[in-house]
């Protein structure tokens, strides 16, 4: 049965009427067309489909749609453009902190969301924080090194 949801994609007012058992990633890929955000192992262990919900780091293959009603998402396309980019994607792209570029989305909502709550982490925070999200290409030791460079330049800007 078809069900109208509300809720704030990337600041901006969506309905969509969809069945309340899709998933948030079904709904932002399919519904919403922002592909940003990526489908990787659908069990929410990979972390490619990375999300906020209300400032949470959410896997949104893992989160229905109904359950998203009047809260806000925030996806890769919410947080800079390709002529702007945010202080994290722009550390990413300093320290070549991507090979084939797939988990890159997820590894940066994930940042963002732990510099959202703990902006000035340490490398075992940023380890720990990251931890749940893989990446094939093994680019590791640059992804910490891009999240603790963001950090530094978003503290200047604090």
């Amino acid at each position: 049965m078809k069900q109208s949801i509300n809720f704030k994609l990337n600041s901006k007012n969506v309905t969509v009427e969809v069945q309340g058992d899709e998933s948030l990633l079904t709904v932002i890929r399919t519904y919403l067309d922002e592909t940003g955000t990526k489908y990787g192992c659908g069990l929410g262990d990979c972390g490619a489909c990375t999300v906020l919900v209300n400032n949470d780091v959410t896997r949104s293959c893992m989160a229905f749609i109904e359950d998203i009603e009047g809260k806000e998402v925030i996806t890769i396309e919410g947080i800079g453009t390709s002529t702007d980019l945010h202080p994290i994607q722009e550390a990413f792209v300093q320290t070549d902190a991507l090979q084939c570029g797939f988990c890159t989305p997820g590894m940066i909502m994930n940042a963002y969301g732990l510099l959202l709550k703990n902006p000035n982490p340490n490398r075992n925070e940023i380890i720990t924080a990251m931890d749940t999200n893989l990446c094939r290409c093994g680019s590791y030791g640059r992804i910490i090194e891009a999240i603790e460079k963001a950090s530094k330049q978003l503290s200047k800007t604090l």
